[in-house]
């Protein structure tokens, strides 16, 4: 019997938190700091995420066993070299590998070393300098902060003003503070995008479930990045072919360049990809579980995952078990987001969901006054199994009717394209 922690706030807690708690062997899990939703499964902790001594304390004073961290700041901050430097066991990168995700200009050049297929791209400090890429490159083009941005750091440009302006944003206004100071200025690849996550331990991996995130806003793949918008599992645009061309250009190549500089890597390692012509080309590399693609992936994962961790922390075989159903998730996000959104609308409706087949995960949910409150940008994850794409969208969306508060905005179309595939 483990005590177990997991560390962070959004959705992608509220799924990990809800899979873990189904395994026999958990005898207490424990959140930092989470939400409404996880509250009621979970022992609150209320420590924040970034305060990684206080979380370390936390762990020995209550003799957790194992942790599980959820989002990439506390990472790349070094939350695994702080535990481990105490003896204690933590399910993530450590701070040297999670430069993976916390710099785009190391991926890139990490990349660039280990013919790993990505955009062509050049890094700038200076304004001036980009803004003359730009014009000498032309667009479309993408232009990145090197450092976290929540998913909004990326900004898709198909004209030179847009390309110019954010440039502008990010390093002279310094919307994104020192995350935008550096930029990485890359070619547009054209495609479809998918996720592929494994589970990673020095020259071990483990794949998850295929998934396809949807990152833009609205509805057509139109509008500001975010964080995600919705995420559904397996992907029909990953067949036995792309899986097998994945697993040798990106996975294997990563792993021989983590060994060649000498970085040990071990928890979730997520790869953006867009499948060109060409074939697959990492977007970006993440070091934690995707949100949202974590929830239809845990759905989708039967049997213990609590026990599946442990025994690939341990060095020991891991073989996942797959329901053949598909999973789909819908974000309900507040208004004004990514940019600005607006918080503290009641939310109504939760309880007249009845559907068994469709569960709702808490994002930024807060409770004042004995209410039910939309703190954050992105705050439920409305989910559904169901034996096809098609039929999980329709659980997922006449689950949505039922919920409201105010300025509530979600995509209509998540899934669609697979749905039109198949």
């Amino acid at each position: 019997m483990v005590k177990v922690l997991v560390v962070g706030n959004g959705g992608r807690e509220h799924a990990l938190v809800w899979k873990l708690k189904q395994s026999p062997l958990v005898k207490e899990i424990y959140v930092a700091k989470g939400n409404a939703g996880i509250w009621q499964i979970a022992k609150r902790v209320d420590i924040e995420p970034y305060n990684i001594k206080e979380l370390a304390d936390f762990a020995e004073k209550e003799g957790i066993d194992f942790t599980v961290v959820g989002p990439e700041a506390p990472l790349v901050e070094g939350i695994v070299d702080e535990f481990e430097s105490r003896g204690l066991r933590i399910f993530g990168p450590s701070r040297r590998a999670s430069q993976l995700e916390g710099s785009k200009v190391f991926a890139k050049s990490f990349m660039l070393r280990h013919n790993i297929p990505t955009a062509v791209y050049e890094v700038f400090e200076d304004p001036t300098k980009a803004k003359r890429f730009i014009r000498d490159f032309g667009v479309p083009l993408v232009i990145k902060a090197d450092g976290l941005a929540s998913g909004k750091g990326a900004v898709v440009c198909y004209d030179e003003n847009t390309a110019i302006s954010t440039v502008e944003r990010l390093m002279v206004r310094g919307e994104l503070g020192p995350a935008g100071k550096r930029v990485v200025i890359e070619q547009f690849l054209e495609g479809e995008e998918v996720s592929y996550i494994v589970l990673l331990d020095g020259d071990r991996y483990v794949p998850l479930p295929t998934s396809q995130d949807h990152k833009r806003l609205l509805d057509g793949d139109k509008g500001p990045n975010t964080g995600g918008m919705g995420a559904y599992s397996p992907t029909p645009f990953v067949d036995q072919d792309t899986e097998r061309n994945i697993k040798e250009l990106i996975i294997d190549r990563l792993i021989k360049g983590l060994k060649e500089e000498g970085i040990h890597y071990r928890g979730f390692l997520y790869a953006g990809l867009m499948l060109t012509k060409e074939g697959p080309k990492v977007l970006e590399f993440n070091v934690r579980l995707g949100d949202p693609e974590a929830q239809p992936i845990l759905m989708r994962i039967k049997g213990d995952f609590m026990k599946n961790l442990l025994d690939f922390y341990e060095g020991k075989e891991v073989s996942l078990e797959v329901d053949e159903r598909c999973a789909l998730c819908v974000v309900l996000a507040n208004k004004g987001y990514p940019e600005k959104p607006q918080r503290g609308s009641v939310i109504h409706g939760l309880e007249n969901i009845k559907d068994p087949d469709v569960i709702v995960f808490h994002a930024g949910t807060d409770i004042e006054d004995g209410k039910l409150i939309a703190k954050g940008g992105r705050v439920l994850n409305v989910c559904a199994w169901a034996d096809t794409i098609s039929k999980a969208r329709e659980k997922v969306y006449r689950a949505v009717e039922n919920i409201k508060f105010e300025g509530m905005q979600y995509r209509k179309d998540i899934g669609i394209k697979a749905v039109n595939l198949l």
